[in-house]
């Protein structure tokens, strides 16, 4: 065989080298999705594609291999060109290891993987129909291949597919994505909170047994469905003598369906589903996802209430807080008339500063905020149309937002003619 001929048989090599490393990028920048939709559409070759995609890691097994061979086939024919040129020696083997380097490197390692990744769609196209048939027939060789390889490294190895991408590596991945402008800072967020899902637990996601609204096993059906109403939850939680004793689910659409009956809610409750407190967030989310539930209680190591969690609790820690469009930034008191007898404060208020505002006294009371004051006189979490009446003055819970149902505001109204704070008139007036 000349020279000629085996530096012709190399370049050949070479492409197809090339070829299968531009296939290669190529499968790895395809859509699943995208592949199903384009076999839908009867797109030529999309049927190969999608079954390609289904099993992508044999395929790409596959393509390594070819690719792997036709460079050392590639080496070999230039090393005994090279060989028949000039003779045997150190000379010959240098030349051979600078050329197939610099050939290598760009003919195989960037220009056709580049092209793969630009033209990911059309190349993976043309290419799914021979990379099925090659499939077929090599299938048993790598598959071979790929055992001997598991058995001698430690590890998982190609098991999950060559190059197993470490989630290191799609952080990385992602920041340069954020560098170049292709992935935006809130879809960063959203990717590492998925992988952090699994390092977070059921109490880090619940609502505590503090916040919970829920109604007695022996309330009405009607009285159910108004609370149900008022909050603003289709679902809540029923108990029995205590918190600690949940004993079911109320579903607003099966209290609304009862019509003009009226049993006790303990007829119509579903059964409730408990979970640990220390349950990660990734399993609990594939549990309720498998046994199609949307709300689970969650019990501490006692077995005592700790508190609730629903699909839309882990939802948030993956795209953030879910919040209402009419929501805006309120001033902490709002007086709503001349008489200066009726204020809307925002729940977060302090108590001490509605005194001061009212000039009352409320005496000792264990709380902070105007929220926490009206939850502690009812007794239970506040919800909107909830009214107390305390130390001279009338508390309304209104403006419940968010997916929680929070109450953001209350309505302040003095039951006597208290004068208010002298200091409180002059900044008013100063203002």
């Amino acid at each position: 065989m000349t020279t000629y001929t085996l530096l012709g048989l190399a370049a050949s090599l070479v492409f197809f080298a090339g070829v299968a490393a531009m296939i290669d990028s190529a499968l790895g920048a395809v859509s699943p999705a995208r592949s199903s939709e384009l076999a839908e559409q009867k797109v030529r070759g999309a049927a190969a594609l999608q079954r390609i995609c289904a099993d992508l890691p044999r395929h790409v097994n596959l393509l390594i291999l070819l690719r792997v061979s036709s460079e050392v086939g590639a080496v070999s024919m230039v090393a005994v060109a090279c060989f028949k040129a000039w003779g045997f020696g150190w000379g010959s083997l240098g030349l051979t290891v600078a050329v197939m380097s610099v050939v290598t490197f760009v003919v195989i390692g960037v220009g056709p993987r580049t092209i793969g990744r630009q033209h990911a769609y059309p190349v993976a196209l043309a290419s799914a129909g021979p990379v099925r048939f090659l499939s077929k027939a090599l299938g048993p060789l790598t598959r071979l291949l790929i055992a001997i390889g598991n058995a001698l490294t430690p590890g998982r190895g190609f098991r999950e597919g060559p190059f197993a991408t470490s989630q290191t590596e799609i952080r990385e991945l992602v920041d340069a994505g954020m560098r170049s402008g292709a992935v935006e800072h809130e879809e960063r967020n959203m990717i590492e909170s998925v992988f952090a899902l699994g390092d977070t637990v059921a109490r880090g996601v619940m609502v505590p047994r503090t916040e919970m609204v829920w109604v007695e096993a022996d309330a009405s059906a009607a009285e159910a469905t108004k609370v149900a109403l008022r909050s603003g939850f289709s679902r809540i939680p029923v108990v029995g003598d205590d918190l600690d004793d949940v004993c079911g689910v109320a579903y607003l659409k099966d209290l609304v369906n009862l019509g003009e009956r009226n049993p006790p809610v303990r007829e119509v409750m579903r059964q409730v589903s408990f979970v640990p407190e220390s349950k990660p967030v990734d399993d609990l989310l594939r549990d309720m996802q498998t046994r199609r539930i949307h709300i689970a209680m969650v019990v501490d190591e006692y077995g005592g209430t700790a508190g609730l969690v629903t699909i839309e609790d882990i939802l948030e820690e993956i795209v953030g807080e879910i919040t209402d469009e009419y929501d805006d930034e309120r001033p902490p008191v709002e007086w709503l008339d001349e008489q200066a007898s009726t204020a809307r404060v925002t729940a977060r208020l302090a108590v001490e500063e509605l005194q001061a505002q009212f000039a009352v006294e409320l005496g000792d009371v264990d709380v902070d905020t105007v929220g926490g004051l009206l939850a502690h006189h009812l007794g239970k979490v506040p919800i909107e149309g909830d009214v107390a009446a305390l130390g001279g003055l009338e508390l309304t819970a209104e403006g419940a937002s968010g997916r929680r149902r929070r109450i953001e505001t209350v309505l302040v109204r003095k039951l006597a003619d208290l004068p208010r704070p002298s200091s409180t008139l002059k900044e008013e007036a100063n203002a």
